[in-house]
């Protein structure tokens, strides 16, 4: 019996055009754990060139690593920038099942 070979499997190898960084961020915050939308973002940063992302958001790329990890707990402005230095912006929308006061 032959061994497989395998190898993690990385998000930010796949999300390769806006189209597929739209969908996947739009999945990401349908789930709403906090903890996911950020590691999507970093995917996200990562495919698109974490140095330049953080560069063109004013952060530091090590910090950027961080926050946006599984476990990383960005701030909402640290969020933001990042979204900005992507090119998308957040567009609230009602939910389907958003009852209304």
């Amino acid at each position: 019996m032959t061994e497989k070979q395998t190898r993690p499997w990385d998000a930010a190898d796949y999300v390769e055009t806006d189209e597929d960084v739209v969908a996947y961020l739009e999945a990401a915050f349908e789930d709403g754990d906090p903890g996911l939308i950020a590691a999507a973002l970093g995917d996200v940063a990562r495919a698109r060139g974490m140095t330049r992302i953080a560069a063109k958001a004013g952060l530091g790329r090590e910090s950027l690593y961080k926050a946006l990890s599984p476990n990383g707990n960005p701030e909402f402005a640290t969020v933001l920038k990042v979204m900005q230095a992507l090119g998308l912006r957040l567009h609230p929308s009602p939910a389907p099942d958003a009852t209304r006061e």
